[in-house]
């Protein structure tokens, strides 16, 4: 079942200028989050697994805040017969994202606000097998992200599975949350003086990009230099999943500061 009514004009067609290498932005991309989060391929990894062992080889994906499509790139060279629909606010990164999928009629993209309570109508279809997404719910607070989630629900079929790979943080180990913090920033602090970028360098060097530009200028104008969100713990993801709709929820895989929680319908 489709929303036919709405797909042709709110799904986002390819803009990206001539010329841009879109692979070397994505690889830039992945270095920078990589330099705060060095398993970063590990959640991924363990992602795919459990959409393969819940779900099957050729699911319908939604890439939730999808970025510059970093899922849906993992997703399709894992399972070549899968689609995936990206959704995202961020128009220097769905640049990137339509530049590096150009062309390739299993994937589209979609620009919402996922605070936006009408952002599924947007979508080219009404339920998906999987939603999945990756650092990035971390920027709403509680109350809108319970919303979302109960918006989620209702996109995911029975039986169907909803993974948050993201800083999920437990205020109730305040000792060992500093430790693994102390830690996890010296490792970082020794990345940098080898020439890792942070997120605010990487931001500098996209602007400077003709090609990124104007879509960079106008994701400023939208989030400002970074959202302002909230990282409650795995145990709250879980119990509001479950409140919202789904019948199972927990974590399948964490770090010492992240966390991969999955939800089934």
């Amino acid at each position: 079942m489709t929303n036919a009514d709405t797909t042709t004009a709110t799904t986002t067609t390819t803009t990206a200028a001539a010329g841009a290498d879109w692979q070397a932005w994505q690889h830039s991309w992945d270095r920078q989050q990589e330099w705060y989060m060095p398993d970063r391929e590990d959640r991924f990894r363990i992602m795919l697994d459990m959409v393969e062992a819940l779900v099957g080889p050729a699911p319908r994906v939604l890439d939730l805040a999808c970025g510059t499509g970093t899922i849906t790139a993992r997703l399709l060279a894992r399972f070549p017969e899968a689609t995936s629909t990206g959704v995202d606010l961020d128009p220097a990164l769905l640049a990137i994202a339509e530049g590096t999928f150009a062309g390739d009629e299993r994937v589209s993209f979609v620009t919402a606000d996922l605070k936006d309570p009408d952002w599924p109508s947007k979508l080219p279809y009404d339920a998906y097998d999987a939603v999945l997404t990756a650092t990035a719910l971390h920027w709403l607070h509680a109350e809108p992200l319970a919303d979302l989630y109960g918006r989620v629900a209702e996109l995911v079929r029975d039986g169907g599975v909803f993974m948050n790979a993201d800083h999920m943080i437990d205020d109730t180990t305040p000792r060992i949350n500093a430790a693994e913090r102390a830690q996890r920033h010296a490792r970082m602090d020794a990345a940098k003086g080898e020439g890792a970028l942070d997120w605010s360098e990487w931001w500098q060097l996209a602007a400077k990009d003709p090609a990124l530009a104007g879509p960079t200028a106008r994701r400023f104008e939208i989030y400002g230099e970074h959202a302002d969100g909230e990282m409650p713990s795995a145990a709250w993801h879980a119990r509001v999943l479950r409140e919202k709709g789904f019948g199972e929820a927990r974590p399948v895989w964490c770090s010492p500061s992240d966390t991969l929680l999955l939800a089934v319908k």
